[in-house]
C-alpha cells in the first residue's frame, strides 16, 4: 500500500468507524503485502475491529487465499466493512468483484475502494483499469440494475504526495436507506482533493478538469517559456 493509499484508508477508518461501536468484522480484499511496509490495513483498524486478509495468492498479511476471485467465503450479509486498496485496477472484471462484496456486506455495511486514477502501468499480474470522477455513482447505478439499493457516501480524487499516484477514493453502503448512520465525510476535514462528490450532493466539491500531472506539466512549460516566474 503506497503512502497516499495508507494515509486515505486511516482517514476512513478514522471517519467511519465508531470506538464505541460493538465490534466490526473487516475483510481486506488483495491484503498480501509486497511492499515489505510495516504499516498495513490491519495495523490501523480500531481495536475493537476483526480482520481477515484475502488474497489471490499466498503471502504475508493475506489469512484467507481465493479460489476464484468472484467469490468471497463469506456469509451473505455476515461482512461490517469490505476494504479494496490498490488492487482493483488488477481485477479483469471488477464490477463482478464490486457486486459480490455487496451480498457479502451486511445492509449497513460499508465497501471502501481505493484506486489509482493515474499513473504507471503496473501488472499484478494484469492492470486494466483507472477510475475517474464519476467511477462511484457508475458503480451504484451497476448494483441498482442488479436489484441492490447500494449508495455513494463519498468519493473524490486524493493529491500527490511525494509520489506519482492520484488516488480514487469511495465510500459505498449497501443499502441507501441507512446512510443516516454515517453522517460525517472524509472530506470535511481533509481538503487535498479534487472532484468530490457527497451524498444527496449531485455538485462536485473541488471541482477540476484538468488531472494533477497535467496541472503540473501546464506549470513547467509556462515557466519554460517565460509566462510564469520560478519562485
Amino acid at each position: 500500500m503506497h503512502p497516499t493509499a495508507l494515509h486515505n484508508v486511516e482517514r476512513f477508518c478514522a471517519t467511519y468507524l465508531r470506538p464505541d461501536h460493538r465490534g466490526y468484522f473487516v475483510v481486506e480484499i488483495g491484503s498480501q503485502n509486497v511492499q515489505s511496509v510495516t504499516r498495513t490495513l490491519r495495523n490501523v483498524l480500531p481495536p475493537n475491529a476483526e480482520y481477515v486478509g484475502v488474497d489471490m495468492v499466498a503471502g504475508n498479511n493475506v489469512d484467507v487465499v481465493l479460489a476464484d476471485p468472484y467469490r468471497l467465503p463469506f456469509e451473505t450479509g455476515s461482512v461490517d466493512v469490505c476494504v479494496a486498496s490498490s488492487m482493483l485496477e488488477h481485477c479483469e472484471m471488477f464490477w463482478l468483484l464490486f457486486l459480490e462484496v455487496l451480498r457479502v456486506l451486511s445492509p449497513s455495511g460499508l465497501f471502501y475502494l481505493n484506486v489509482p486514477s493515474n499513473g504507471d502501468f503496473h501488472r499484478f499480474p494484469v492492470d486494466c483499469w483507472r477510475f475517474y470522477p464519476d467511477s462511484g455513482n457508475a458503480l451504484v447505478m451497476w448494483a441498482r440494475r442488479s436489484g441492490i439499493n447500494a449508495a455513494l457516501l463519498e468519493s473524490y480524487v486524493g493529491a500527490q504526495k511525494s509520489d506519482i499516484w492520484n488516488d480514487f477514493v469511495a465510500v459505498f453502503i449497501k443499502d441507501a436507506g441507512l446512510a443516516g448512520q454515517y453522517p460525517n465525510r472524509i472530506t470535511d476535514q481533509y481538503k487535498e482533493f479534487f472532484n468530490g462528490l457527497v451524498f444527496g450532493n449531485a455538485e462536485f466539491r473541488n471541482y477540476q478538469a484538468l488531472p494533477e500531472d497535467r496541472l503540473k506539466l501546464r506549470t513547467i512549460e509556462m515557466i519554460l517559456s517565460g509566462q510564469m516566474a520560478v519562485r
